[in-house]
């Protein structure tokens, strides 16, 4: 499977639909020197310290109010973030990879993959190949389609058809990934769901939503696109946006998006050693119109991997990892770290 079909799951699992999902660097505070001896001394120092800040100021622009209409905006993308992860993400309650032959399963410690809860012995899924077969122990109560279940091939995700399979309040289905197939575990009961209120983000700023031209590819263009897996997967790319901030030209290929429906970017930026993702965070747009389209980093969020370890994310490739710092978007709790 490639990442881009992988990025296409991460942005449309469980409720299927598209989601579609210089900035002058933060000054650290610095002594300037010990304390002047003599007035002219001093005059010099303030003239000095005044006119840096006047040419930083200059050049980050003043900040533009923020209209009621975009901030409304924002806040109902934002809710809707919110309960994207509530009912897709922080639902998810484990990630289990299987070897070739028969790997049991349930709640009982000494299944091959072990369940949170449920039946301590809930059946058996054997992989053979590419097919994964599940047979079901009675005491699973396993539903498939609405039909109890006995024993069924499981679908992958990658055939666009996966078999969802229903166990109290647990749903449970195969993935592909690379080479590697497994089964992704979620549990509609979740704490972590329940607990979920808000995210963090960094103040609005309209200096950071700019155009950018639209330069498409010939097609024959790739980039390396690594994941939290470690694998990297050689990715077709449709194009790139060039555009500018604080007088400074930048440009981020486009993964797996259609211009005419809406780019799809992961990028990383300096914020990433201490308050962004440091994998790099998503942006989505709005369709490619008259060569042209709008990057709002105001709504750059990050992958799902920032709120659970059992998600495998893309990482921001080479070629998007920006040399400046846009303290906009979407914060990221480095405590807290799961990838």
């Amino acid at each position: 499977m490639s990442v881009i079909l992988s990025a296409r799951f991460l942005r449309s699992e469980g409720s299927e639909r598209a989601a579609r999902c210089v900035a002058f660097l933060r000054h650290n505070n610095r002594a300037f020197g010990s304390p002047p001896y003599g007035r002219c001394h001093m005059k010099s120092k303030l003239i000095s310290l005044f006119v840096l800040i006047t040419l930083v100021a200059a050049s980050a622009g003043p900040t533009p109010a923020i209209d009621p209409a975009y901030q409304q905006s924002f806040d109902q993308w934002k809710a809707e973030r919110i309960d994207d992860l509530k009912t897709n993400w922080l639902v998810l309650a484990g990630l289990f990879w299987l070897k070739p032959g028969d790997n049991t399963f349930g709640s009982d410690a000494a299944s091959a993959i072990v369940f949170p809860k449920g039946p301590a012995h809930a059946g058996v899924f054997t992989l053979k190949g590419e097919d994964v077969v599940a047979k079901f122990s009675p005491d699973a109560h396993a539903i498939i389609a609405g039909k109890l279940a006995g024993a069924q091939t499981l679908l992958p995700d990658s055939s666009g058809k996966r078999t969802i399979v229903e166990m109290g309040s647990l749903r449970f289905y195969v993935i592909k990934r690379g080479a590697r197939l497994g089964i992704r575990l979620k549990d509609l009961d979740s704490e972590a769901a329940r607990n979920f209120h808000d995210l963090a983000f960094f103040p609005l700023d309209l200096n950071y939503r700019v155009t950018a031209k639209w330069v498409p590819s010939d097609g024959k263009k790739t980039v390396d696109v690594p994941t939290v897996l470690g694998d990297v997967s050689p990715t077709p790319v449709s194009g790139t946006v060039v555009f500018k901030l604080n007088g400074q030209e930048f440009q981020l290929t486009d993964l797996g998006g259609d211009p005419s429906k809406g780019l799809f970017i992961v990028f990383n930026d300096l914020t990433a050693k201490t308050e962004t993702y440091p994998g790099g965070r998503f942006l989505d747009t709005d369709p490619v119109v008259n060569g042209t389209v709008v990057l709002d980093f105001n709504r750059a969020y990050n992958p799902p991997c920032a709120v659970t370890p059992y998600a495998t994310c893309p990482l921001a490739p080479k070629e998007n990892r920006l040399t400046i710092a846009l303290p906009v978007g979407e914060k990221y709790d480095h405590a807290h770290a799961h990838h």
